[in-house]
């Protein structure tokens, strides 16, 4: 009977002293919302000793590692204008229309391999509208301008043309800014 209870003491012991130290590390740091351009990112952050930290792919941006564990953000400034013959656009209506994007790059701290354009719907299709490759002599800022686009804009609401870019010729591409345009019945 005496060795029973002792095995019950030491469980108890050994329960309390986990559930202190998680009760514990859960105090260390607060996990909290973080939204960014209207949107709640999906990992949100932590805030640790009164500074917030937010996962680096999390960011708009071309995320990098090296192999001595830096870690480099490339979110140079992306101007995106679409033009409908010789205007400027922001709304359409519903239907198909024929447009161009001129995008406008300055601010690249790094040489980059391809940028691509794309176009997400209101219901989340995402549609890829042009791409380019790029040689390894850059500038610090350049202009990409697609070829003529006719996209079928299927129902109103909101849709995201994102500007996307790659570090590596094999590399996966990042979005790194986007313009929403809205389509009106």
């Amino acid at each position: 009977m005496k060795k029973r209870w002792r095995k019950v003491a030491v469980c108890v012991m050994i329960f309390s002293l986990m559930g202190g130290s998680l009760l514990f590390a859960d105090s260390v740091y607060q996990k909290v919302r973080v939204w960014s351009n209207g949107k709640e990112l999906s990992d949100g952050g932590y805030l640790i000793d009164g500074k917030t930290y937010v996962p680096a792919r999390e960011i708009d941006g071309l995320v990098l590692w090296d192999d001595s564990g830096r870690v480099k953000i490339i979110k140079p400034n992306v101007h995106i204008s679409l033009f409908k013959g010789d205007t400027i656009f922001g709304k359409v209506k519903v239907g198909k229309l024929k447009f161009r994007a001129l995008c406008q790059v300055d601010s690249l701290t790094d040489n980059i391999a391809g940028v691509k354009l794309s176009i997400t719907d209101p219901s989340g299709n995402v549609k890829e509208l042009d791409s380019s490759d790029l040689g390894s002599e850059q500038e610090d800022n350049f202009w990409f301008s697609t070829k003529d686009i006719t996209y079928d804009f299927k129902e109103s609401g909101k849709y995201r043309i994102g500007f996307y870019m790659k570090a590596t010729r094999n590399g996966d591409y990042s979005l790194v800014s986007e313009k929403v345009i809205t389509a009106l019945n």
